[in-house]
């Protein structure tokens, strides 16, 4: 039982530090930097949150990233048929286009694949 519980603080921990911004980008940000890392992030979050309320559906992971004349522009991959194994779900790959607000103005799905298809 000890032991158990030992590995479960390990992972616990490690997982903490991982969700840790760097030492470096909080220097940027506190000394006078752009902060665009940070404003990056707001952005990412932000459609991730606004996809997830339109679809009902988890977004998995962000897979591109760009600003545009009007905003930003985002492929966003979503799981949309979770399966067990987890290899065996279905994503898809969607484009979002973000105004210079963040606001969600459009998105549409590329492309859909099972988790394990490689080269798709």
């Amino acid at each position: 039982m000890r032991t158990i519980m030992t590995e479960q603080s390990k992972r616990r921990s490690s997982a903490a530090s991982s969700r840790t911004p760097t030492r470096s980008r909080e220097r940027d940000t506190e000394s006078g930097g752009t902060g665009r890392t940070t404003k990056r992030t707001a952005i990412v979050r932000q459609a991730r949150h606004q996809l997830e309320e339109l679809l009902g559906k988890e977004t998995e992971s962000i897979s591109a990233f760009r600003t545009t004349d009007e905003g930003w522009q985002l492929n966003v991959e979503v799981v949309e048929v979770p399966r067990v194994p987890d290899t065996t779900s279905i994503l898809g790959t969607y484009s979002v286009q973000l105004d210079n607000d963040g606001e969600l103005v459009g998105y549409e799905r590329l492309a859909r694949y099972a988790r394990g298809q490689i080269g798709r």
